[in-house]
């Protein structure tokens, strides 16, 4: 849940019955249909009416959204609303995301005067704002009860969510990157003076040594919940014993820490050392809101904690790799990766099971590497982005595609994913220099996405 401040402004040479009756009416749309709001607003004992029209309503406001710990602002107007409330209450909460509304007018008074004019009156407060650098998001004009009204609320509202927690979270990384990934190399001073993200290191040494520390009962739940959901008949009780391990310690860790995700060095010293794939861990963590990337992937566990933000932590990414175009659809590219997908995302015939790791299992021996929880994904309207830094500059991929249903059984955990023009899509990744990583999360959230890159600070590349 957020907390939003709602500004219900009114200039006073305009209907003032009208402007309370508009008021009511945002607060009952709001309160009856976004339940992910906690929304803050003057009653009518601290001002006339409940609105805000004078320079005296602001101050009262403004004490009040500071009592109350607001994390974003709504400011709509009732009528005209008055510029200058509404620029001091937004310059107290410069730093927070503001989203921006009028609502319709009503029909002519008898004598041929409008009651409103808030079309006009918005336009005053919005440019305000631009002078002042304050970066706001514009709704539109609206009678609150218009679905479109209260759409445009609930995606600024997950907007809101994500900026929140996205300034200053941490990721927990465990172990360097892989040797020849460059392409997860990144700046943590740029993600600390722009963001303040810390990154939370961890060896594999400590975590060897706590995982052999854990007593056989605190993981006798996990590994219960394991052989219920997956097909376990390839691994045997010491591989799920081992990864229960993995999971139980990483949430120990994170609980610690108060991580919002982890970046993970998933080969191949993990199975040398600990005698495991994390994969499967790594969707349990997922699932369970704890955010994980591979190949230390820090930007690429960013990207999913903003996704999963985006949905009020209602919903869970997956974290992909771009593998290849579909040898019969060339608008068709297989998201794919080793096997750690959140169980929730399965097919619904889809039995997924236990598996050694499908690249480099022989390579580093199969004995080491149980552990990738192998399914096809399950169909539906998709959002895929990518966070990316260079040169200072921090970008987001932000587009949408389908997962599409395919009869036949590959390693791993996958979908295929039809886009309206892969040839596009595919040069922009590559010419934007993006990364061969990217988080798919099912809707689409591309709006939401486009106004928390702009509180944010971030270019967002739409395709």
């Amino acid at each position: 849940m957020v907390r939003i401040g709602f500004v219900p402004s009114h200039r006073s040479p305009f209907n003032k019955e009208w402007a309370i009756n508009m008021r009511d009416k945002v607060i009952k749309s709001i309160e009856e249909n976004i339940g992910e709001i906690e929304l803050i607003y003057p009653d009518k004992k601290l001002t006339d009416g409940g609105l805000v029209t004078f320079t005296e309503d602001a101050k009262k406001v403004i004490k009040l959204f500071k009592e109350k710990d607001i994390q974003g602002l709504l400011i709509g107007m009732m009528t005209f609303g008055e510029e200058i409330p509404n620029l001091l209450i937004a310059e107290a909460f410069s730093s927070l995301p503001v989203q921006v509304f009028g609502t319709k007018e009503g029909p002519f008074t008898g004598d041929g005067n409008r009651k409103s004019d808030s079309f006009c009156g918005t336009i005053s407060t919005a440019s305000g704002l631009v002078r002042r650098n304050i970066k706001f998001d514009f709704s539109g004009i609206y009678f609150p009860e218009e679905e479109e009204f209260i759409s445009s609320v609930r995606m600024f509202s997950g907007a809101v969510m994500a900026s929140t927690g996205f300034t200053g979270m941490k990721i927990g990384s465990l172990g360097p990157r892989p040797a020849p990934f460059e392409t997860c190399a990144i700046n943590e001073l740029d993600l600390i003076e722009k963001f303040r993200i810390k990154v939370v290191p961890f060896t594999l040494l400590k975590l060897k040594a706590d995982m052999e520390n854990i007593k056989e009962g605190e993981i006798k739940d996990i590994e219960n919940e394991i052989n219920k959901s997956y097909d376990c008949k390839l691994a045997n009780n010491e591989a799920i014993s081992k990864i229960a391990r993995l999971e139980y310690i990483l949430k120990k860790y994170s609980r610690e820490e108060n991580l919002s995700g982890f970046a993970i060095q998933c080969w191949t010293a993990m199975q040398e050392e600990i005698g495991v794939s994390p994969c499967l861990s790594m969707g349990r963590l997922t699932d369970s809101g704890i955010m994980s990337a591979c190949e230390v992937d820090i930007h690429g566990a960013i990207t999913m904690v903003i996704q999963h933000l985006l949905t009020f932590a209602q919903s869970v990414p997956h974290f992909i790799d771009w593998t290849i175009q579909n040898q019969e659809n060339e608008n068709m590219f297989l998201a794919w990766h080793c096997g750690n997908a959140p169980v929730s995302l399965k097919c619904e015939s889809c039995k997924p099971q236990i598996n050694t790791h499908s690249v480099l299992g022989w390579q580093i021996g199969y004995d080491k590497s149980y552990g990738t929880a192998e399914f096809q994904l399950k169909e539906g309207l998709l959002t895929i982005n990518r966070l990316v830094e260079i040169g200072g500059r921090f970008k987001m991929l932000s587009t949408i595609g389908e997962a599409v249903h395919d009869n036949r059984t590959l390693r791993g955990s996958w979908k295929w994913v039809k886009v309206k023009d892969l040839k596009k899509l595919y040069r922009t990744v590559i010419e934007e220099g993006f990364v061969h990583h990217a988080s798919m999360i099912y809707g689409d959230l591309r709006k939401e996405m486009k106004a928390f890159c702009k509180f944010a600070g971030i270019d967002i590349i739409e395709v």
